[in-house]
């Protein structure tokens, strides 16, 4: 049986946003930091990346894959709350920059993230049987969201907390496009039991996170030092 006209043209939407998003990730990223490149090409990158999201979720919910699905929402939610933080640079002065938006966004992604750990952990045969994969997802995607709404009660007192977590968000968004990338072109070569290429992106990505999050925290503490001086 044929798929439908509109599934295939969903998947070719899906396929070259994807290939667009691994193009201008590397843009945004080598662009001098707020600049205009980078703005535009980090603007670019997020709608590729929701186009993937929303290309993916559809197509799971058709299929029906109920993993895929859960995955495309913590998948685009890095990307989503790395450009949502650009507008809410000042909450470390306590103002209110969050709007019904980015709860609603949060909320979400939390709750889909926690449906895959237990899902993962009691049934995991209707997450694929990608047991691992999916609590360690979960896992991630409940820290990430859970993470924003503690910031939204709490507004942080650093004051570029904002930076940390857009490049964390964009970067995580990057590591969700590798996992798709490897586990549909590397994956099948594999055969069963080769569940570890789900995670294989995210165990490389992860500490390149933390090390380049501590990079510039370095490199901005002396200016907050001096500004306080």
């Amino acid at each position: 049986m044929h798929d439908p006209l509109w599934l295939r043209a969903f998947l070719w939407g899906h396929i070259a946003a994807g290939g667009g998003a691994f193009v201008l990730a590397p843009l945004a990223l080598l662009t001098a930091k707020g600049g205009r490149a980078h703005r535009r090409w980090g603007l670019f990158y997020f709608w590729c990346m929701a186009t993937v999201a929303g290309t993916a979720l559809v197509m799971a919910l058709y299929r029906p894959i109920l993993f895929l699905a859960l995955v495309a929402i913590f998948s685009f939610y890095s990307a989503f709350v790395a450009y949502r933080v650009l507008g809410q640079k000042a909450a470390y002065t306590g103002r209110q920059t969050v709007q019904p938006l980015d709860w609603s966004a949060a909320i979400a992604c939390f709750a889909a993230c926690a449906v895959l750990v237990i899902l993962g952990i009691v049934r995991p045969h209707l997450v694929s049987g990608l047991r691992y994969p999916a609590i360690v997802f979960g896992a991630i995607g409940m820290r990430i969201s859970g993470g924003a709404m503690w910031k939204f009660l709490h507004p942080p007192k650093e004051k570029m907390f904002w930076w940390y977590a857009h490049l964390q968000g964009m970067i995580g968004s990057y590591i969700a496009a590798w996992t798709a990338f490897c586990v549909v072109t590397i994956g099948p070569r594999l055969g069963p039991g080769s569940w570890w290429i789900w995670l294989l992106p995210t165990a490389i990505g992860v500490p390149c996170i933390i090390a380049t999050t501590a990079y510039y925290k370095r490199k901005f503490t002396p200016r907050v030092k001096a500004a306080a001086a």
